[in-house]
């Protein structure tokens, strides 16, 4: 795809997505150009999956972009992303989230993240159990953090054509979600649902997400 076309699919999609529910054009494997042309048109939210590229990116476009991190981070590369992103939605282990904590407190800076469900049927797909996060919220272990805002939750769908299975996934998600929030009303600025990708965004949405992360839509292909 000529990337002339991102202008005009980010217009076309966000047309089609309902209003408080926000987008992350997932721009990993994309250059930097293509991300610029969805820059032009009001797009300022996007997502990347590995650390190197992601700071790449961040030096060579403009500095209002707000990017969100949206791959499996190893806890060594950790000390180079915190502060130089909005979010971290793929804290997928308490280790990771002390890590992440612990990193920001050194380099002084507040880090906000997400905390990833696994409820998909592939075995490679990181992330707690839904009964592991529940635990995680009813122990507290949020107190305990020093310089990290946990803001919502995030999960991905299992790899399948069957929609009933990708809805139930959406649901379960967004049920640990409403959970979270019920048995721990002092949880403040816990209200981030981010699911959905190109194929199966308007499904998420309608079982409750508030933040979808869409790239081939958008993007085309990836350019490996």
């Amino acid at each position: 795809m000529a990337y002339q076309d991102v202008a005009r699919n980010i217009e076309l999609l966000k047309n089609e997505i309902p209003a408080g529910v926000e987008l992350v054009a997932v721009s990993k494997f994309h250059p930097a150009e293509a991300l610029l042309e969805a820059y032009k048109v009001g797009q300022r939210r996007f997502g990347e999956s590995r650390v190197q590229e992601l700071l790449k990116k961040k030096t060579e476009l403009p500095a209002d972009i707000e990017w969100h991190f949206i791959g499996h981070l190893q806890t060594n590369k950790v000390k180079m992303l915190v502060g130089e992103v909005s979010l971290i939605e793929s804290v997928d282990t308490e280790h990771l989230l002390e890590m992440i904590d612990k990193e920001s407190d050194k380099a002084g800076v507040d880090s906000k993240v997400l905390m990833q469900l696994h409820v998909a049927r592939e075995e490679t797909k990181f992330g707690f159990t839904p009964d592991e996060l529940l635990e995680f919220f009813r122990n507290k272990g949020y107190e305990k953090l020093k310089r990290t805002h946990i803001c919502g939750v995030m999960g991905m769908a299992s790899n399948t054509d069957d929609m009933n299975r990708v809805r139930e996934d959406f649901r379960l998600i967004r049920s640990v979600f409403d959970r979270i929030k019920a048995e721990t009303p002092d949880l403040r600025g816990f209200d981030m649902v981010s699911m959905g990708m190109s194929g199966d965004w308007p499904v998420a949405v309608e079982e409750g997400s508030n933040l979808i992360r869409v790239g081939t839509r958008i993007f085309g292909e990836r350019e490996y």
